[in-house]
């Protein structure tokens, strides 16, 4: 699940994206409602954790120039103010959900992975390709038959390639897609997860390097 995090309250914003990277999540973090529209119009999001007072552009104006736009990620809206009238006023702008402050964190994580649920399946809900077949609802990958247990980033890996259909995947495609912003793109994340991925798989290999350009399945 790709997660962006728009809240001005820096050190609130930080420990709840921390939070979210524990539970396996792909967190971005903006702090004003210009760079949450920003980052929300250029990357695809599964959900998005938008705070209701960010300056520059105020939250609701975020929202609704998000419900517009009709993207598929769903909106989870933050305020202090947790009377009826202002939960209303939050979902009539285009919120999916509103969550007031203080919250629990549990109850943050389970409203995330059920609006996640909600987002439009883009692509068939399960990939087929040269023997592996990956189930992204059940987070299970057999290839001929075989169940393959792989890391969080080794199935995201997987997932990126198979959905290329054969074309070829840059490493900087893979650091955008199955990791977040603060990724130094200098690493060799990619290398060691694709290597590790390659063994996991088996014989024939099926994770073709492209010199220069990247990987292909």
């Amino acid at each position: 699940m790709r997660v962006l995090v728009a809240e001005d309250e820096r050190v609130l914003a930080d420990i709840v994206a921390t939070g979210l990277r524990k539970e396996k999540m792909a967190v971005d973090v903006v702090y004003d409602g210009d760079a949450a529209l920003e980052r929300a119009m250029a990357n695809d999001y599964d959900v998005i954790v938008l705070d209701r007072d960010l300056p520059k552009i105020h939250g609701d104006e975020v929202c609704r120039l998000l419900a517009e736009e009709r993207l598929p990620a769903r909106i989870i809206m933050l305020t202090a103010a947790g009377d009826l009238r202002s939960k209303v006023e939050g979902l009539s702008i285009g919120a999916d959900d509103y969550l007031a402050k203080p919250f629990d964190f549990p109850e943050l994580v389970a409203r995330l992975r059920a609006l996640a649920r909600r987002v439009p399946t883009r692509t068939p809900p399960v990939l087929n390709r040269a023997g592996i077949t990956l189930d992204p609802a059940r987070h299970q990958v057999f290839r001929d038959g075989r169940y393959v247990a792989l890391s969080p980033k080794e199935f995201a890996v997987l997932e990126v390639l198979m959905r290329a259909e054969g074309a070829v995947v840059s490493a900087e495609n893979l650091l955008e897609k199955a990791w977040d912003e603060n990724i130094n793109y200098f690493t060799n994340s990619v290398r060691v997860t694709v290597g590790t991925l390659r063994r996991k798989l088996g014989h024939p290999p099926v994770i073709e390097t492209v010199t220069g350009a990247g990987y292909r399945l």
